[in-house]
Order: structure tokens, then sequence, then C-alpha cells
């Protein structure tokens, strides 16, 4: 009989042992917190999860506390979804790390008194957002040059591209040389009651100049196939419109390139292998200066050619495709699960990541950079794409969003009330609502996890 009682108290100690460790792994998932604090999933349950328009969403959220190297909370958080511009974290990261501190914006080499120039890929050289232009200075002071072109082995829409967005600024072409960041910018001259292209060479593509509606009820479109453009019809009033045109890998280049030097002799472009890397450099502008409204802006064009840029430096070619896989294998060879990565910007629908698989690119960034840098590239609240969110989160949260139709994102850094710096990321995919209403719940529930933590 005693026995029996010795087997059954041994029987309820192990019962006990192992509810008490069940509790201890809850516990890094957010549900056991101290005394008077809210657990992550009743947070979760009342600002998300209750929420009807949340109903059809797939969800994915992770919470990871730096200093204790924990996760606090994950919801699906080794789950896959397409983080849309979320991407832009990975190929922010991979620029932080090998584009030094500043951007490589030509490769220049003499052989027998010719000027030989190769391109990196850089999205600043006659961008109207950078008004110093190293590149543009030294190619003014030289009559003639030819265009090594051997380093150039991508296509100009990236793979999973929505095709029929062409005529977006948000879509703008890769390019390995790009000029005036590959759009055309179209504005009214009231005077003269005409559109306007810059740069100029563009007018002449212009099909009519001439505006016929007074009231400026128009766009302006490009033809799919080519660099022809024309007004038509809109109910919207025209202000100004940046249309991409196409680069036809070169060739629209180097026409643009005798239009605004009007060089002494034709320029050229001639195939050469291989370029040497000890030629001369012109660096074109601070690295930061490109990231920071790539991140702040959500800018594709410029995530696309920053990725092409890494792949340039490290690779000797601009290509997507090999670049991320030696990413893959090198600055992110840690990462929880093996991501689907397409493009440098999270324009297609291809990419697939993990709430875990973020977290572990911000974690990264931030014991390999200062937080000083960091917080310049990420806006953070009422600013940036978070301009209107998280007004009162100003300083204590710095972060990426994400959107795509029917996808939002949200990722980064938030400092609670209690000082703590959490890492997050939040994915939503397949909502039936607005983009807005989906952020405006992700707001509620981070506003809360930085009051309770």
């Amino acid at each position: 009989m005693r026995q029996w009682l010795q087997w059954v108290l041994s029987i309820i100690i192990l019962v006990q042992i192992g509810c008490n460790s069940s509790k201890k792994i809850t516990n890094t998932l957010g549900s056991i917190t101290p005394k008077g604090q809210s657990t992550f999933q009743d947070i979760a349950q009342t600002t998300i999860f209750s929420d009807s328009n949340f109903a059809a969403a797939h969800v994915g959220i992770s919470i990871y506390n730096p200093a204790t190297q924990q996760y606090l909370y994950n919801y699906q958080g080794d789950k896959y979804f397409v983080p849309a511009s979320n991407m832009k974290l990975f190929t922010c990261y991979a620029a932080m790390k090998n584009l030094g501190d500043s951007l490589v914006g030509l490769r220049y080499f003499n052989t027998k008194g010719d000027l030989e120039i190769q391109a990196t890929g850089d999205p600043t050289f006659l961008h109207s957002d950078f008004k110093n232009q190293p590149v543009l200075d030294f190619l003014k002071i030289k009559p003639s040059f030819s265009l090594v072109a051997n380093n150039w082995s991508d296509e100009p829409l990236g793979s999973g591209w929505a095709w029929n967005d062409y005529n977006d600024y948000y879509m703008a072409e890769r390019s390995p040389f790009p000029i005036y960041g590959n759009t055309v910018k179209f504005q009214i001259n009231k005077e003269q009651n005409t559109i306007e292209a810059t740069p100029t060479y563009f007018n002449a593509l212009l099909k009519s100049k001439q505006i016929i509606n007074q009231n400026y009820l128009l766009d302006i479109k490009r033809d799919y196939g080519s660099n022809d453009f024309k007004i038509v019809p809109s109910k919207s009033r025209y202000k100004m419109t940046e249309v991409p045109f196409i680069t036809d890998s070169y060739s629209t280049l180097l026409k643009l390139l005798a239009d605004t030097l009007k060089p002494k002799l034709p320029l050229k472009m001639v195939t050469k292998t291989p370029f040497s890397f000890e030629a001369s450099i012109i660096h074109s502008q601070p690295t930061d200066s490109l990231l920071k409204p790539m991140m702040h802006n959500s800018d594709n064009f410029f995530a696309e050619q920053t990725l092409l840029m890494v792949s340039n430096e490290k690779l000797g070619v601009m290509s997507d495709e090999q670049i991320i896989d030696t990413l893959l294998k090198t600055d992110f060879k840690g990462l929880p699960q093996k991501p689907h990565w397409v493009d440098g910007s999270g324009l297609s629908r291809y990419n697939l990541v993990t709430p875990q698989d973020v977290v572990w690119v911000l974690n990264k960034m931030k014991a390999d950079f200062s937080w000083q840098r960091i917080t310049t590239i990420l806006p953070t609240g009422n600013e940036g794409t978070l301009n209107n969110y998280y007004k009162n989160l100003t300083g204590n949260i710095f972060a990426k969003t994400g959107t795509l139709s029917g996808q939002v994102a949200l990722s980064g850094y938030l400092i609670t009330k209690q000082s703590k710096t959490l890492v997050f990321s939040v994915l939503v995919n397949n909502h039936q609502t607005s983009a807005t209403t989906i952020r405006r719940g992700v707001e509620r529930f981070l506003t809360q996890v930085f009051e309770q933590y």
C-alpha cells in the first residue's frame, strides 16, 4: 500500500514538473508577464484578432528582446508571408555592409589616351534629389569616352512585378547606368499652354504637347512597347507626372548623355572583358544619403539599384539572382528560415519571408551598426511612410512599412515606456479591407505594447 502511494505521488510530481516546464516555454511567448501587465497574446487579441477587419487575413507577429536574446511573442512567426517593402530591410542591410561610406558612381580607365568608363548601377546620376553631381562634372570635361558594357546581367523589370504598372513612377526600369531616375517628368507650362518634358530629349517623343482641355483634366501615358508618350483624358486635375521610360539597356542612356553633355565626338559603346577593378573611381554620394530616402519614402527604384550596386561591388556583375544567392550564403546565412527572395524592393509577390527572418535581419543590423545610423536611415513616428501614424511614439519607434494590394507589413524597433528596445515584425497578408484599416490595427497593437512594457 505504501509503495502504491509513493508511486502515485511520483506521478503527481512529474505532472507538476511538466506543467512548470510548459509555463516556462509559454513565458517566452509572452503569456506570463509581470504583475499588472497584459500578455502579448491579450494585447494581440484585443487589438487585432478580435477586429473583424483581420478575420480574412493571415497574420504573423514576432517580438524579440535583444537584451535577453529571447522571443517575447511569436504568432505564426515561422510561417511565410509576402513582405512587400519590408524586403527593403534586407537590401538596406546589404548596402550598409557592402557599399562603404560613399557610393561608387563610376569606374574609368585610360587606354592609350582613350577614356573608358564602366557603369556601377548608381541611381543618383542626374537624379533631381541630388544636386551635387561629381560624375556629371567629370564627364563634362571629357570630349568623348567609350562605355564598357560588360557587367550587366539582369532584366529591366523584376521577376513577379505587375506588368500593367509599367506607366507608374514607382516601377521605373532597372538599368546598369541610370539617368534622371529612369523617368520623365511632365509639367504644365501655363504661359504656353503646353506640356514640357524633363529631360528635354523626350519633348520630341510627346505626340501632342498642346493642351486642349483648359481644366487640365488629363494624364500622360507611354505606349507599352516604346518611348512614345501621349496626353489622355482624365477625371483628375493634372499637376505633374513621372513616367518611366524604356531604358533599352544602354541605348536610351547614350541618347540622353549625348543630349545632356553634347560631346565633341560621338559616344561609343564597347563590350570588353575583363574591366580592371583597379580602375580609378569617382564617388558620387554618401551611401546613407541614398539609403535614407529609400527607407523613408519606400523608393522602389533606389532599392532595386542599391541591390544591383551591392552585386557589382561584390561580384563584378549586376545580377539580382547572383547577389541574392551569395548574400544568403554569407551575410544572411543565419536566417531562421530560408526566404524566397527575388528582388531588392519588395515589388514582387514572389518574395516570401517569415516574421522571424525580418526580426533576425533587424537584430543583426542593430548589432553591426550604430544606433544613430540606423535611426537616421529608418523613419520614426509621423515621418516618411509613417506620416500620420505613431504620432505619440516619435523617437520611440523606427520602422519600415510595406504595402501591396491585400498585404500590409511593419517591422522595426520599439523603445517601450520602460525603456526596453524590442525588435518586432508584423506581417499581414490577404486582408479584404483597406490598407489604412489594417495599419491602424497594427498601430493599436504596438502602442499597447509600448504602454505595457
